[in-house]
């Protein structure tokens, strides 16, 4: 009988996010691919230990890989392995996905970025988004946008009190 995702991974169903992405990436497509996993790598996944920050999605051959997805293993990993936290892992997409994706790659200022992580009908799924970088200011616009919701926040929540 297969183990279900620990219960806080499983009532919402995220793993992993990519926070920095949002501030450094103007997002223009959203894409979920599925993960070329070993058995340790999904065991380490359930208890979240998972770091997707430093991730990104390269072209090799007509296939695409996460590199610097780092899933750190238990220390109860089996001995026969020895686990690679840092191993590039294979997405799994539908070819004329992949070749779309290609072609807008290719094109000047795009590059294919690691959302999430996540389960779906038990396998683990990462939501890839073809992106384009952000300029200085941008960065800066978003910082003033975050501060300003916030300040609204703080302003409605005083006033409710």
């Amino acid at each position: 009988m297969a183990k279900k995702p620990s219960s806080a991974a499983q009532k919402s169903g995220r793993i992993a996010d990519n926070k920095k992405a949002a501030y450094n990436y103007f997002f223009e497509e959203r894409f979920e691919a599925g993960l070329v996993l070993e058995g340790w790598e999904v065991k380490s996944l359930r208890e979240g230990k998972v770091q997707l920050t430093d991730g990104y999605v390269v072209v090799r051959n007509g296939e695409l890989f996460v590199i610097g997805l780092q899933i750190n293993p238990l220390n109860t990993a089996s001995s026969h392995i020895s686990p690679d936290k840092v191993r590039t892992k294979k997405l799994l997409m539908h070819r004329a996905e992949i070749q779309r994706l290609i072609g807008k790659v290719e094109q000047k200022g795009y590059t294919l970025v690691p959302l999430n992580l996540h389960w779906k009908d038990g396998k683990v799924k990462c939501e890839v988004a073809l992106a384009k970088g952000k300029a200085e200011h941008d960065k800066r616009d978003t910082i003033k946008d975050r501060e300003g919701k916030r300040e609204v926040e703080r302003a409605m929540k005083s006033r409710n009190r």
